[in-house]
């Protein structure tokens, strides 16, 4: 039985990535639908020449409402969502066809697929960055956004499997447009967490960049990825300072008065913390057995 797959886009000011990515779901789409978030560009224009329905909405802060907008406005039986930056790849367009056409997944109504994005040039193998997995391809009328944080998963009511083959993002391409996300992420996230009730404190100016960076270079292994690892790690750590800041900022810049020891304290314990983690990530990456006992010793030491 072939059923008829709904490929949704949300864009704004994408002109020039769109094209690529409704060329790249040409031949599995039997409908393409992209809201456009109030485009002053040649976005718009450019979906209609690929035959795409075009919906224009506001452009909200929480843009995943304009894509369970997009979600209703689907016909077909089953859902691919994609940001206009984003391109499937002729391995994954056809595992999703043999889906469809052969449904055989064990009453899957929903799939997980994995995202190899490209920042600054570089497919970036470790960190957040990969495999990145994201549910996005769902049946109709099973799956939406819930709208809490800007960085969520679609939810959806049923089972759900895991494709082999990964699709492309083309991440940021300059320090400019990670800069110009940064602001509407981090106030999303910041709004997030204030509706949540959380209560901020002051240390978390140092915690929330520290855990992030441990999390990203040692944890996940971003120095793998080299200069790439290093500056994405550190970029990271900003963003998470700046949620931070912003929930200062929701509580009127509150003036506090800080001990010197108190920040004493604190930098010693997170300077502890971060040597720990650099000789547990060089004791992994050592083959040889002596240098990783002195690293044990050391990293021993320094709690």
């Amino acid at each position: 039985m072939n059923m008829k797959l709904s490929v949704v886009i949300s864009a704004y000011n994408e002109e020039m990535k769109i094209g690529k990515c409704l060329d790249s779901v040409s031949n599995i789409a039997d409908e393409i639908i992209v809201v456009d978030n109030s485009s002053q560009d040649k976005t718009a224009d450019i979906a209609k020449s690929h035959k795409a329905r075009v919906f224009k909405r506001e452009n909200l802060l929480m843009l995943n409402i304009n894509k369970n907008f997009g979600f209703e406005k689907a016909t077909g039986e089953w859902i691919l969502n994609l940001d206009a930056d984003e391109e499937v790849t002729p391995e994954l367009a056809k595992e999703i066809r043999d889906i469809l056409d052969n449904p055989s997944g064990g009453g899957n109504i929903g799939y997980w697929i994995s995202r190899k994005n490209i920042i600054f040039g570089k497919w970036i193998q470790h960190g957040l960055w990969w495999p990145d997995r994201q549910l996005r391809l769902f049946k109709r009328g099973h799956g939406k956004f819930v709208c809490k944080h800007i960085h969520e998963y679609v939810s959806v009511d049923g089972e759900i499997g895991e494709l082999v083959h990964p699709y492309i993002h083309y991440n940021y391409d300059t320090i400019d447009q990670y800069l110009t996300k940064l602001e509407r992420c981090t106030r999303s996230e910041s709004i997030a967490l204030k509706e949540s009730q959380y209560q901020w404190s002051w240390f978390d100016a140092f915690r929330f960049p520290l855990s992030d960076f441990i999390k990203i270079y040692f944890a996940q292994q971003g120095y793998k990825d080299g200069l790439h690892g290093i500056v994405l790690a550190l970029f990271q750590a900003f963003y998470s300072f700046v949620v931070f800041a912003k929930l200062w900022e929701m509580e009127k810049f509150q003036q506090m008065e800080l001990p010197l020891g108190s920040i004493s304290h604190e930098m010693t314990k997170n300077g502890k913390e971060l040597s720990y983690w650099m000789r547990t990530s060089q004791m992994k990456e050592s083959n040889r057995i002596f240098e990783k006992i002195v690293l044990k010793i050391k990293r021993h030491a320094s709690l």
